[in-house]
């Protein structure tokens, strides 16, 4: 490791370069910048019409982060010396990048801290680096979870430079978004301030200041129209909370964690405690409406009940379907979430609650999940791509029509279709009641209710003249 003392460094640029179209960075080349308005950053140089020389383009620092070449009056390069030799002095505390020129310009730069005595750059400071290997560099701290690790980023796609690499640091020059994030830490720490000792306005919070006497008081006139309501069934939606704001009290959403703070939206259709509570009522009605226990259990509470109703009307189509086949991995139940009931899927270490209001919605996700695990279980042996021309689905274009054949006999159909940016496929297993059809033109428009035409580009008109098909799907020699 070097020898010389970071703290009394002092860094001198000999070598800068006025802005010419004539004598500006090589493309890619990392630069020490001196702006117009006298600031000091860096950023690697991006010309717009290389390899023209140019002088439209702009100093990259990170995603979005960048100086206008108009900007910058001074550049010096970072990457074309090594200070490796100087710090292995340690004697040296002054080191001279460049032969210096009375006549000619130069910076000095010091007050160098390091990592390991605790010494971190504030959140978005653009700094100055001498990385242990000897050489220049310069970043934007970006401090990650832990304040003590974070990265500098220095280039777009959050190329960064790692703590670990990084010697001693400096800070350069304040810059708007340096600025906006030293403004709004002045920010946080008034609001801290503020909410030290926050007032409540007496008429909004007439009843105090725990959010449970509102919901409270609210589930009582639920219970007027839900005999059945219940506090857990009133929170499946975002929950409300009394939180200080500019050092008041208030109500707001909660929006969950974002950036890693928590994000409270603060409700504001109305001014008193009472307005309050019947919009608690309003909101979570649905909830609770959809929550009858006489609905949403009505074949009890054993879950073998409703497993078994799936599972007999899965079996009618798919018709090779064994218990064996459905959740290896996973399981239904009827569990006791926070204080009511709800069906669950469980899995190892885990579980999901099915929002389902009723029995027979619930069967039908489980449907689904054996549906599924039928296919999977029943390999193919056999495909036909189906050929078409240029298929528009309102903006997205039909790319994959194939047909498959299974072991069992049974046949299955998968579309694929997408734009520019993204895409998505949907498989559809042909039930047997298509294939009970006399004539390949029958079965079609049995098919094409299962998948339409409309939706998924190929029509009757399309899969008729199809002879290669129509043989596929049995229909050769009817």
């Amino acid at each position: 490791m070097f020898c010389s003392n970071y703290k009394n460094l002092r860094l001198s640029f000999n070598q800068f370069h006025n802005v010419d179209v004539n004598d500006m960075p090589e493309y890619g080349e990392f630069c020490l910048l001196e702006l117009k308005n006298g600031c000091h950053t860096g950023g690697i140089w991006h010309p717009k019409d290389y390899p023209e020389k140019t002088l439209e383009g702009s100093f990259g620092r990170g995603t979005a982060d960048s100086v206008e070449v108009s900007e910058v009056s001074k550049w010096h390069s970072l990457q074309r010396n090594n200070l490796s030799n100087c710090l292995e002095d340690g004697n040296v505390n002054y080191i001279n990048i460049g032969v210096p020129d009375e006549d000619a310009y130069s910076l000095v730069i010091g007050d160098f801290k390091s990592f390991k005595d605790g010494d971190f750059p504030k959140k978005d400071q653009y700094c100055l680096l001498i990385m242990k290997d000897g050489d220049l560099a310069a970043g934007r701290w970006y401090p990650y979870r832990d304040p003590k690790d974070g990265c500098f980023i220095y280039a777009s796609a959050l190329a960064s430079h790692s703590k670990k690499e990084v010697w001693a640091w400096t800070a350069l020059s304040s810059d708007e978004i340096f600025a906006r994030e030293e403004k709004q830490e002045r920010a946080r720490i008034l609001e801290e301030e503020l909410n030290k000792n926050p007032s409540a306005d007496p008429v909004k919070f007439k009843y105090g200041t725990n959010i449970d006497v509102y919901y409270e008081k609210a589930l009582e006139k639920l219970l007027k129209k839900y005999p059945w309501a219940t506090l857990p069934q009133m929170k499946k939606r975002s929950t409300y909370l009394i939180v200080p704001r500019h050092g008041q009290y208030i109500f707001g959403r909660d929006n969950g964690i974002f950036m890693g703070k928590r994000e409270v939206i603060e409700w504001k259709d109305g001014s008193t405690a009472d307005e309050f509570i019947d919009f608690l009522c309003e909101y979570n009605k649905e909830n609770v409406k959809n929550s009858n226990p006489k609905v949403k259990f009505k074949y009890g509470m054993d879950i073998e009940a409703y497993l078994k109703k799936a599972f007999e009307k899965v079996k009618k189509d798919y018709h090779w379907l064994e218990k064996d086949m459905i959740g290896k991995n996973w399981h239904y139940a009827i569990k006791q979430i926070d204080g009511d009931w709800e069906f669950v899927k469980e899995y190892d270490d885990d579980y999901h609650v099915c929002d389902c209001s009723s029995a027979d919605r619930f069967i039908e996700n489980v449907e689904d999940d054996y549906q599924n695990a039928a296919l999977e279980a029943n390999p193919v042996v056999a495909e036909y791509a189906v050929p078409f021309g240029s298929v528009d689905l309102c903006g997205w274009w039909l790319e994959k029509y194939v047909f498959y054949k299974l072991r069992t006999g049974d046949y299955k159909v998968y579309v694929q279709a997408g734009d520019r940016t993204t895409g998505g496929g949907r498989e559809f297993f042909i039930t047997p009641s298509c294939f009970e059809a006399d004539s390949y033109e029958e079965f079609l428009d049995r098919y094409l209710e299962i998948v339409p035409g409309s939706s998924f580009g190929m029509n009757k008109k399309d899969l008729l003249p199809n002879k290669q098909l129509k043989e596929f799907l049995g229909y050769g020699k009817k």
